[in-house]
């Protein structure tokens, strides 16, 4: 696992290598905090981002919280000090593991493992909210097909499915993708009347 590390002081770098080196992880890359920052993770294609700032500052905290976002990656995020703002504001921003006063070698393996464990759970959440708002998104667009089809075909609503769901199946297509075109249409023949 390749593993970013950022960090403005190369001493705490150090600490935090050593204890990933000591738990078998060795796949290291050192991030310059005064560079691009997403360009130069993207570069390194790091599995996970490990941030550790001493006292940072709201706006460096914006900064990092800004990249986390733009980020698909798990991230843990070391502070000397912190409070509930600057917390909270560091789950809103996607940040998997955020641990004030805690860097030491033994701890940064297992806040790893954390921080990766809680990106897979939100990340598999959020592809489930996405799912079920398409699955309501396309019921939508096939009750108002329907709707459409029984009053223009004097037909229930039975009717209006078996409809659909026939068309669907002779252009082996979707019944959702039947049901946007008979929406679009609709609008379209509504525009011109």
């Amino acid at each position: 696992m390749r593993i970013a590390i950022i960090d403005t002081s190369m001493t705490r770098a150090a600490i935090i290598s050593d204890g990933l080196r000591e738990a078998g992880l060795d796949d290291l890359v050192l991030i310059d905090p005064t560079g691009p920052l997403v360009r130069q993770i993207e570069t390194a294609k790091p599995e996970v981002v490990l941030i550790n700032l001493e006292n940072p500052s709201r706006d460096q905290l914006e900064d990092y919280f800004a990249m986390s976002r733009a980020l698909a990656r798990p991230i843990a995020m070391f502070v000397d000090q912190s409070d509930a703002e600057a917390t909270g504001a560091a789950i809103d921003a996607g940040v998997s593991a955020y641990v004030v006063d805690g860097l030491s070698k033994r701890r940064v393996k297992p806040v790893i493992d954390l921080a990766i464990r809680r990106f897979q759970a939100f990340s598999r959440l959020q592809r489930e909210l996405d799912e079920a708002k398409n699955a309501l998104a396309e019921r939508a667009t096939i009750d108002k097909a329907k709707a459409i089809l029984m009053k223009r075909r004097q037909i229930d609503e039975p009717a209006a499915y078996a409809l659909l769901r026939g068309q669907a199946m002779r252009t082996n297509r979707r019944i959702s993708d039947i049901a946007e075109a008979i929406v679009t249409s609709e609008a379209l023949m509504g525009d011109m009347e």
